[in-house]
């Protein structure tokens, strides 16, 4: 496969988006799981975790971590440095176990685990794309130092997260409402603020680069 390839483009542009989506996801995660982790007493639903609140207080600042360690590997994607396949691979992989052991403890605490649930079913879907990476016949196309498109990819990942920011309040309501107070949206200034931001973010990337693309087509037609 060629690195120029449409399909090598498609599987890069792919990939950085998922992982943009993976550790925005894991961040919000981590920063959702204060409610349980500073107040497990306030909610009948949580009141089982308090023996073990310093646990999920780790599990909020590993949640933050790990993140925020996504993200960063996505800016290292985007700019096709030579470590930035290695430092998604272990952002993912430690999102699994870190949260795989989130899961089995809720479970065994309180009989439920949502919503970490779709932070590691995320997580362990986008480890599975990127191994799959990694098969030779693949690999020589796909590999993320030959990236061309990388700030495209990188504007349509900051829209999606940016969108997804905006709207975690919505699609965690169901998991995290009690006494008729969605929780989810305990945070909706600051969520809003960031959310917008990212979004201009995103469409400033798009825009700047249609200019790049004008100046460069009218620099070929003066020669």
């Amino acid at each position: 496969m060629s690195s120029n390839s449409f399909l090598a483009k498609l599987l890069r542009f792919t990939g950085i988006v998922l992982m943009a989506l993976t550790g925005g996801f894991t961040l919000l995660g981590g920063i959702g799981t204060t409610c349980a982790a500073l107040a497990p007493t306030k909610y009948d639903s949580m009141k089982a975790l308090a023996p073990f609140q310093w646990l999920y207080i780790l599990f909020v600042l590993m949640g933050i971590a790990i993140g925020v360690w996504g993200i960063w590997a996505t800016v290292k994607l985007v700019k096709g440095t030579s470590e930035s396949y290695k430092m998604s691979l272990q952002a993912l992989v430690a999102g699994v176990l870190i949260g795989g052991f989130h899961i089995y403890m809720s479970r065994l605490l309180r009989g439920k685990s949502m919503p970490v649930d779709a932070v590691v079913y995320t997580t362990l879907f986008t480890l599975i794309i990127f191994l799959l990476f990694k098969i030779p016949a693949i690999w020589q196309g796909v590999d993320f130092t030959k990236a061309s498109e990388g700030k495209k990819a990188g504007g349509a990942a900051t829209i999606i997260v940016g969108l997804f920011t905006l709207t975690i309040q919505y699609m965690m309501g169901s998991t995290h409402t009690w006494g008729g107070v969605n929780y989810a949206d305990a945070f909706n200034t600051s969520m809003t603020v960031i959310g917008i931001g990212l979004l201009l973010l995103g469409v400033g990337i798009f825009v700047s680069l249609s200019h790049a693309k004008g100046a460069a087509f009218r620099l070929q037609v003066q020669e």
